[in-house]
């Protein structure tokens, strides 16, 4: 069944990221995201997925980077509710981080009921089935064993594996991104399932709309990169009025 979040009557608007890709060499990215949070509207920010470049366990928090995005989240959560939902990075991010980040887990997908439509959101990896490569990869690595073995490591070895894990995939991310986009029966068979006409994700960082066909469609989010030039961001905004792309 999947994961349904109601949005109060308060809710006027809510903001939809993803793919920030946060680590010690985006503090650019990183301060954009701080100023958002500090002047968005919104009543609340999902974050769907990749937030960070890379995660390797909660104890990894009160590193130096790590402790500034929790700073940094902590202080936007006692103005917004702020939602995360897992990606293919920072899929190992748990109850301690979310707690002292001041953040409400979403699992991966959910429904937002909100604005009298249900939209469905996604990270959008597990969906892409051509990549068969990473789903043999991905149902390794979501497994309650390999999870616990991996984290049972010491914390030195961890950030070593994730610093290999960053070079390979930089190496080989353009070649994955063309080659890879999510499949269109299973985004199809996931909207019938959630009773919902609209599937919004990130991963793929190529921000469009495509139409399903039958009245249904997926909204894809872009990546955050303010440290490139040019710098590039969006985010998607819902609200009575619809959905809405607005530029950073």
């Amino acid at each position: 069944m999947i994961h349904s979040l109601a949005a109060p009557a308060g809710w006027t608007q809510v903001d939809l990221l993803s793919d920030l890709h946060l680590g010690p060499d985006t503090p650019a990215t990183q301060a954009r995201l701080a100023r958002h949070l500090a002047e968005t509207p919104a009543q609340a920010v999902l974050l769907l997925g990749d937030i960070f470049e890379v995660w390797v366990g909660d104890d990894a928090r009160h590193q130096p980077f790590e402790a500034d995005a929790v700073a940094m989240l902590r202080q936007a959560s006692h103005r917004l509710e702020i939602f995360f939902m897992p990606g293919n990075r920072d899929f190992l991010v748990g109850s301690a981080l979310l707690q002292d980040a001041g953040l409400t887990a979403l699992p991966d997908p959910s429904v937002l009921d909100a604005f009298g439509q249900r939209w469905l959101l996604a990270h959008g990896d597990a969906q892409c089935l051509a990549d068969t490569a990473y789903q043999a990869w991905r149902a390794t690595s979501h497994s309650p064993a390999w999870q616990a073995d991996f984290l049972a490591r010491p914390l030195a070895d961890r950030q070593a594996f994730g610093r290999q894990a960053r070079a390979q995939s930089r190496a080989s991310q353009a070649a994955q991104l063309m080659a890879s986009d999510l499949d269109a029966d299973a985004c199809r068979a996931l909207l019938h399932e959630a009773g919902a006409t609209t599937l919004i994700h990130g991963h793929t960082h190529r921000p469009a709309e495509h139409d399903l066909g039958d009245g249904l469609r997926r909204v894809v989010l872009s990546d955050w990169d303010f440290d490139a030039t040019p710098p590039r961001g969006d985010l998607i905004r819902l609200s009575a009025r619809g959905l809405q792309r607005l530029p950073l």
